[in-house]
């Protein structure tokens, strides 16, 4: 292990996540079966950075399980505009690590007063997110002390699709979720082709679709924040409109495919295929490996919406030893706090 927190803190993830499932495993089935009981009219979320990252691949797993349209809220609305909201028969879930931005705090507060049920997915239940919320869903994660969040976004990926999970009835969903920790590698993987070529990048983009959309964007914003390389994502359905322009001969394009089984999987390579006779370097992260274009192999964790969450983990190793090939220290970037308090 390198002997950085970030190394420290995805060789922990295992951990944490059987920490989650076992610990807050009554508490997701009585909210599940209150919401279910509730019957909302649909969802809300509240966050910021890596947390609305969580939000967004909840999004997806709340709108294919469970019917209902998920929608993030703009904290702003609350924090700067102060402007009323109608938020009867919903269900508002908060995503945070600190639990402790005035804009999340002032959203959320919004939120209930406008009448919807208040759901707070923390890490640090001491803070008013946490305390205010109407139901506390503690991610369990741990203290995390470098600044590029890790084990704490896999177990607020891993307590929303885990409610989501209770809440439709998915046997088959809880049962992967269970799996997961087994498959976490709490060990370094040697350097690859992945790690080279992405050491040498500048600018490139994180390509996803489905359940792997909300993926691309975290790890383009880890590659912004540990290695300080422009990364922007897209979803595979966009990126052959306006962002092809930019590709060239050489651009990278790492893309994580959505997981066998899934609906996604054919029309996300057949986008990588075009960007490749464009001229685009891509860089693939799946559970198969391509004989055509460097992969970074990742676990299946044997359902479509559990395995995009192995990859992150996969990609959290890569983006550690990338930051520190590039001589960057991943614990404390230049520019950038643990907790971002904004408003």
């Amino acid at each position: 292990m390198s002997g950085t927190f970030m190394a420290a803190e995805i060789a922990e993830t295992g951990l944490a996540i059987r920490r989650q499932l076992d610990g807050a495993a009554e508490r997701i089935g009585k909210l599940a079966d209150e919401l279910r009981a509730g019957e909302p009219a649909f969802v809300a979320t509240i966050a910021r950075g890596s947390s609305d990252h969580a939000a967004l691949f909840l999004k997806h797993v709340v709108e294919l399980k469970l019917g209902l349209a998920c929608a993030s809220l703009g904290p702003s609305i609350a924090s700067l505009y102060h402007a009323p909201m109608r938020l009867s028969d919903a269900v508002a879930i908060t995503i945070s690590q600190s639990g402790r931005s005035p804009d999340i705090i002032a959203m959320q507060r919004a939120a209930k007063l406008a009448g919807a049920t208040a759901i707070a997915l923390v890490n640090e239940t001491d803070s008013p997110v946490a305390a205010e919320a109407d139901a506390l869903l503690p991610l369990l994660a741990g203290t995390e002390r470098s600044v590029a969040a890790t084990k704490s976004m896999i177990a607020a990926l891993v307590a929303g699709v885990s409610l989501a999970a209770r809440w439709s009835r998915d046997d088959g969903l809880a049962a992967a979720l269970e799996g997961l920790p087994a498959i976490l590698d709490p060990v370094a993987p040697p350097p690859g082709d992945l790690e080279t070529a992405l050491a040498g990048a500048n600018s490139l983009y994180v390509i996803g679709r489905g359940a792997t959309y909300a993926v691309a964007m975290e790890a383009a914003l880890k590659l912004k924040e540990t290695s300080a390389i422009h990364a922007e994502a897209f979803s595979s359905a966009e990126v052959l409109h306006g962002p092809a322009g930019v590709v060239g001969p050489g651009f990278p394009a790492l893309g994580f495919a959505p997981a066998p089984g899934d609906a996604a999987r054919d029309g996300f390579f057949a986008t990588i295929d075009r960007l490749a006779s464009f001229g685009a370097a891509p860089l693939i992260v799946d559970v198969l490996r391509h004989a055509r274009f460097p992969t970074l192999v990742a676990p299946d964790a044997g359902h479509p919406m559990v395995t995009p969450i192995a990859a992150l983990h996969a990609f959290y190793w890569l983006a550690e030893a990338v930051a520190r090939r590039r001589g960057r220290n991943p614990d404390d970037p230049p520019h950038l706090m643990k907790v971002t308090r904004t408003v």
